[in-house]
């Protein structure tokens, strides 16, 4: 008999997909959806997904794709549907955006295809990105799976979670290829000035990269916040900015995002061939859904009053603000614009805090599911992320129960302390 050994028969995966994080439906989402299937009720705090909450899509986009819906079953364009991009494009246009076109403007199924396809179309292997820490954990892993590197630059919370302009000039390499920017930012809420904007861009002409600005929240906005897009400060810079249906718009299902790319057309002919055959190459985004774009950007604006005193937005975030303010365990950078805050834990529950088994406990105890801060690529580990979706009496709740948790931490490390 012969004594070689069977070799196994397990199938083996990407060896880079080891390197890849998103806890936003990571373990704890799993555990989650345990939990309710044994009947627990859960507040699920993890994903920025409107019409889990109640959100409704605004009735005149409705009515777009309805109207339209016997138009819907041919592909069409690669790049997307001649008259969305033509309303894309325009406002674009509106907000100064240089070079501003129907042909290069590019609809996705979500930004977050278009990010894949991006980044697919720049890296060669060993190219370096430059991402904000925090970021989205999405921009981490399209890097990483198409085979570039991730460089962090800090955005801190005594900084407001603003970036140091001077830190990511020293994190430029030879290899170095992109600045990412999210603005307003997810996870933190931070809307960046224009003097930052400014510096950054700055950057990214001196060394010739392309600018990638994330721009999804672009509308929502607290107090007196503003929103700079990037692209008319960057000139002939290069310069991709993303935007789409799923946020301002509370479509997430729609899946319907768009990338323009502004700046010298010379200088990103290449690049834009690159993305327009990576998009033919997946035929072409969802349809039905493109119908909507033009009564989104040039219809009611439906998004201020949410985020206006009164609107629901505004008071589960002054509900978020108000219980941080009232609890001796957290503090927390106001967010001034997106979906998010980003509280951190100070003081003697955050002695020895580790934020995957706080989340999980939280989880377990209390049937409250937060993303741990960690998984938005930080060092540090005593923040995490909820979403201002839920009804504000439900915010009070869920940090009425988060201080539960913490109030047996800094009980546990008083006792300790005294031992």
């Amino acid at each position: 008999m012969s004594s070689t050994p069977l070799k196994s028969s397990a199938l083996k995966t990407r060896e880079r997909l080891s390197e890849v994080r998103y806890e936003i439906r990571g373990e704890l989402a799993r555990r989650a959806r345990e939990l309710e299937a044994q009947g627990r009720t859960l507040i699920k705090l993890n994903i920025g997904n409107p019409g889990a909450f109640g959100f409704r899509a605004p009735e005149h986009l409705q009515r777009a794709i309805a109207d339209h819906i016997a138009h819907t079953d041919p592909y069409t364009h690669q790049q997307g549907l001649p008259a969305a991009r033509e309303a894309i494009a325009g406002f674009h246009k509106r907000r100064g955006t240089p070079n501003a076109s129907p042909e290069r403007v590019f609809i996705g199924n979500g930004v977050s295809e278009l990010i894949d396809l991006s980044l697919r179309a720049l890296l060669n292997p060993g190219d370096e990105v430059l991402l904000p820490s925090p970021d989205y954990p999405l921009w981490s892993a399209a890097t990483i799976l198409n085979d570039g590197r991730p460089v962090y630059y800090r955005c801190l919370p005594e900084n407001g979670f603003l970036p140091d302009p001077e830190e990511i000039a020293s994190l430029v390499s030879s290899r170095a290829r992109a600045i990412v920017l999210i603005n307003p930012n997810n996870p933190t809420g931070a809307a960046y000035p224009r003097e930052l904007l400014e510096k950054i861009a700055a950057i990214a002409a001196r060394h010739k990269l392309l600018l990638m600005a994330d721009e999804i929240y672009d509308s929502i906005l607290y107090d007196d916040a503003t929103f700079q897009p990037l692209a008319p400060l960057a000139g002939d810079t290069p310069c991709l900015s993303f935007g789409g249906l799923s946020k301002v718009h509370r479509a997430c299902g729609w899946r319907v995002g768009w990338a323009v790319l502004s700046g010298d057309p010379l200088a990103s002919g290449d690049f834009h061939h690159a993305m327009d055959l990576l998009g033919a190459l997946r035929l072409c985004a969802n349809v039905p859904g493109q119908f909507a774009i033009d009564a989104a950007l040039n219809g009611e604006d439906t998004i201020a009053p949410l985020c206006a005193p009164g609107g629901r937005l505004f008071e589960a975030r002054r509900a978020v603000v108000d219980a941080v303010a009232a609890s001796p365990h957290l503090q927390l950078v106001t967010p001034a614009g997106a979906l998010y805050a980003f509280p951190g834990v100070v003081g003697p529950a955050a002695r020895g805090f580790d934020d995957h088994r706080f989340a999980l406990e939280l989880l377990e105890t209390e049937d409250v599911l937060v993303v741990p801060g960690s998984s938005f690529n930080v060092p540090y580990r005593n923040h995490f992320r909820v979403t201002l979706l839920p009804q504000p009496d439900d915010m009070r709740e869920v940090f009425g129960r988060i201080d539960r948790v913490l109030d047996r931490y800094a009980a546990e490390s008083a006792r300790a302390a005294v031992a």
